[in-house]
């Protein structure tokens, strides 16, 4: 897997630059942003300090501003991604691919085996997303996110590496 193959050429040739580099506590400020506008139940910026320190978190950068993120949860043999987002407006351009490939890649090279999510069950394009990259639904986890009814399922979704 290499995220700088014909998905970045493309993102070049029609004029965007993409890149990606660690996520910093600098950053936090403009992650607020972006997840305040892309979510009805946002994470606090607590959630995403103790993210940073504590596990694996990465930001695209298109154009010198941080146009997506994504937080990965290692553990022996699996990672987990915990947040995968990009900024509204950035959004069906490549970006959450590219950074669900980078998030992929990066599991892979520290020799884990399958990598987790869950997703949604209301986020039809970020279901399409995983299918489209080789996950499987596993089960579901009921009434697993706050939602402006009550709770809404998440789909549980995985992927082999190797």
């Amino acid at each position: 897997m290499n995220t700088d193959n014909a998905l970045l050429d493309d993102m070049v040739k029609s004029g965007n630059t993409l890149s990606f580099r660690t996520m910093h506590h600098d950053d936090l400020k403009q992650i607020m942003e972006i997840e305040v506008q892309a979510y009805s139940h946002p994470w606090t910026i607590g959630i995403f300090r103790d993210c940073v320190r504590g596990h694996r978190c990465w930001v695209a950068m298109q154009d010198d501003v941080i146009a997506g993120y994504g937080v990965l949860m290692m553990a022996p043999g699996e990672s987990h991604v915990l947040n995968l987002c990009v900024k509204p407006g950035q959004q069906r351009k490549g970006i959450g691919r590219a950074l669900l490939r980078l998030l992929m890649e990066k599991s892979e090279q520290s020799g884990v085996d399958m990598i987790l999510l869950e997703v949604r069950r209301s986020n039809q394009s970020a279901i399409d997303l995983y299918q489209s990259e080789g996950f499987h639904e596993l089960g579901v986890r009921k009434a697993y996110y706050p939602a402006d009814n009550g709770r809404e399922d998440a789909i549980i979704f995985a992927r082999y590496l190797g």
